[in-house]
């Protein structure tokens, strides 16, 4: 397993659609990494430097997040880049953007 901190443009006219659905848990059923992505992308934030979304992701793929990408991320994002991180770093290094979605939800809890 790998973590990875994920960047990524959020397309502003899909925006409304994805947090409705993410709202819904339509992403949870898909397997194996629904439930995973769905609360990454709950806790994502924006950075407001760039615009761009950031989230930590957990992934087992070789290219990383390529089930991901076919199923979700494309359609709603551009420009998606990771970089490999330790477990939590990522949360830890985005913890001071603001929430991507305007309304602070379950913030991500680093584990003791």
């Amino acid at each position: 397993m790998a973590f990875y901190l994920v960047r990524a443009r959020l397309k502003p006219e899909l925006e409304e659609e994805l947090q409705a659905r993410l709202e819904r848990g339509e992403f949870e059923s898909l397997r194996p990494f629904g439930p995973t992505l769905s609360r990454s992308l709950r806790e994502a934030r924006r950075d407001p430097a760039t615009g761009e979304a950031v989230w930590e992701e957990e992934d087992y793929c070789r290219p990383p997040l390529a089930q991901e990408r076919e199923a979700v991320l494309d359609r709603y994002f551009d420009d998606l880049r990771v970089e490999r991180v330790g477990e939590d770093e990522g949360w830890e290094r985005i913890a001071g953007l603001p929430v991507l979605w305007g309304v602070r939800g379950n913030d991500h809890q680093t584990r003791d």
